[in-house]
């Protein structure tokens, strides 16, 4: 074989290579964007109201983020002063209503809630969320406006955070490592961890050929918040930590994060672990009492329509009647009355001092035996 027909292999070996390396970053990316590229907002049905709190107290400001979007946030409190302030960070699929029960609790206990929305979801501005990343750098963003901010007191501050919210209260310690505590429910370790979850579902083995070309385009999107992990999070300060996750989770999986931390920091005493088990994913932090009886309720309603509410040419028709029925069946008070308050009294313990740290991890083998669980149903994220 002569030196021209091996020149012309290999260029036609480039070429092929250089097409399938493109189709497959284009295809992740479409992926990427179908999953991304769009706005989220609550639930109107199942939203929840302050005027569901009684005493309850919330006041809106807005902040901006990296693009000059503004963000939309309340502050909760009650007539009491607080002994720190907690920053509540939410997930995917909802925006911080989701977690209005989460704010009144700490509001009650001690403590304000600074709750809002990350760009693309509900109040805030946004024609989309973008990406993981972007969880991180709303964080970021309103840390400093809850520090700068004249009218909030001069107080520790604390993170909440539930899945994506977890991993951005995670990650965003390498930018304020002042931060006192964090509380990390279902979260995970990397951004593209969410990404790659749902696409193994889908794909199965052939989400190992887009995960990279995943992660470039984040680094291209996102610049160095693409990077950020929980891990470098922790590196970088001496924030306490309290990680929660429930082994059946099928959203974000055990694996992806509390089994990576606790791997590494099992033995360091600012490290607390909360092993659930039966918890899900959605309702890790609620007593699935009233939710399951609701969806028992729901179930036997779907029974009684005359129609295939499955089909596409129903979907308008069955959207209208599943809101009305939750408008009028829906009970209100146990709605917003659903909180696992034993969890949360630990979760108290946690940011009060250092005896929380403790007293978490004593409770882990009771809060395996105690919890119940929780399959499914039409109240879900």
């Amino acid at each position: 074989m002569n030196g021209f027909k091996i020149k012309k292999i290999v260029t036609i070996v480039m070429i092929t290579l250089v097409l399938l390396i493109g189709l497959d970053y284009g295809f992740s990316v479409y992926c990427y964007n179908n999953v991304f590229g769009k706005r989220l907002d609550t639930y109107e049905p199942t939203s929840l109201k302050v005027s569901d709190f009684e005493g309850l107290n919330a006041t809106h400001y807005e902040f901006a983020s990296d693009k000059g979007q503004m963000l939309s946030g309340y502050l909760y409190s009650t007539n009491s002063a607080p002994n720190g302030i907690v920053v509540i960070a939410h997930g995917f699929g909802s925006g911080h209503n989701f977690y209005l029960e989460v704010a009144n609790f700490f509001a009650r206990n001690g403590y304000y809630a600074f709750a809002y929305d990350v760009t693309g979801n509900d109040e805030s501005e946004g024609s989309t969320i973008g990406g993981i990343p972007q969880g991180v750098i709303d964080l970021d963003k309103a840390i400093s406006f809850v520090e700068n901010n004249d009218d909030f007191p001069d107080v520790p501050i604390m993170l909440f955070g539930h899945s994506w919210g977890a991993y951005s209260a995670c990650s965003v310690l390498e930018y304020h490592p002042e931060v006192a505590a964090v509380i990390a429910v279902s979260g995970c370790n990397k951004s593209s961890d969410v990404f790659e979850v749902g696409a193994k579902e889908q794909l199965g083995p052939l989400t190992a050929l887009m995960m990279p070309c995943i992660r470039i385009h984040e680094r291209i999107k996102f610049g160095k918040y693409a990077s950020a992990t929980a891990m470098r999070g922790f590196k970088s300060s001496d924030t306490r930590v309290m990680v929660v996750h429930s082994e059946d989770d099928n959203v974000v999986g055990i694996s992806y994060g509390y089994d990576i931390y606790y791997d590494k920091y099992k033995d360091d005493p600012r490290f607390s672990f909360m092993k659930l088990k039966d918890k899900g994913h959605s309702y890790v932090f609620d007593d699935m009492t009233y939710i399951d009886e609701f969806n028992a309720g729901f179930d036997k309603w779907l029974e009684t329509l005359d129609y295939d509410y499955a089909a596409n040419e129903n979907r308008d028709r069955f959207i209208s009647d599943k809101a009305d029925y939750i408008h009028k069946n829906l009970d209100r008070n146990k709605w917003s009355n659903k909180l696992d308050t034993k969890m949360f009294h630990e979760f108290l313990s946690f940011y009060s001092d250092e005896e929380g740290v403790n007293s978490a991890r004593i409770t882990v083998g009771w809060m395996q035996v105690v919890y119940g669980s929780y399959v499914g149903g039409i109240i879900a994220e």
